[in-house]
Formats: structure tokens, sequence, C-alpha cells
């Protein structure tokens, strides 16, 4: 029997290891989470050659792609929370002041 080594080194991929902290070369990547992807055959075929041309792999193009949204996301919420609590200043003042201010002027 021959062995097949790139079935072995699939199954090995797959197998639980002793750390599971560890990608497999030994360099840990602590609390993070793994997500699938599923594209279709064209968007898979723009991001690899996307990510060749940018020297860098696909996986980690669009890893950096989802945590550039992530932050841009983070931003934009932040934004409008800064957004609402300034037009809520302007409500308050106006709730408070805006009645003094017509009293004064009459």
């Amino acid at each position: 029997m021959v062995a097949d080594h790139e079935l072995t080194s699939y199954l090995a991929a797959l197998a639980p290891e002793a750390d599971p902290d560890s990608t497999g070369s030994g360099a840990r990547f602590g609390e993070g989470q793994v997500h699938q992807l599923r594209m279709t055959p064209f968007a898979s075929e723009q991001l690899k050659e996307i990510a060749e041309a940018r020297g860098t792999s696909p996986q980690a193009l669009a890893r950096d792609w989802v945590l550039e949204r992530l932050s841009w996301e983070a931003q934009a919420e932040s934004t409008q929370a800064q957004r609402q609590l300034t037009q809520d200043e302007q409500d308050t003042d106006q709730h408070f002041f805006g009645g003094q201010l017509d009293e004064s002027t009459s």
C-alpha cells in the first residue's frame, strides 16, 4: 500500500491538536476565531489575482479587508453617536433656554 502524503497532510490539518491556540506552524494566535468565506468562482479568482498583485495571500487580503471594514463601521457608528449627542444637547439648550431668551427679547 502506497502512502498518500496529500491525504495524510489534509487529515492531519483537520485533527485537533494538543494546543488549540496554535496554527500548527508554532505561531500563536490567542483568542482568534476562524471564519469560512464562501465565494463565487469569479469572486474567488478576483481575490486571488488582487492578492497576487499585492504580494500576499488571498486569505490575508480578505482578512485585512474585513478588519478595515470593521474599523470603518466602528468609526461611522462613533460619528453617528457624536452627532446624536450634539443634537440632543442643542435640543436641551433650546428647551431650557429658548423660553428665557424669548422673554428677554420681548
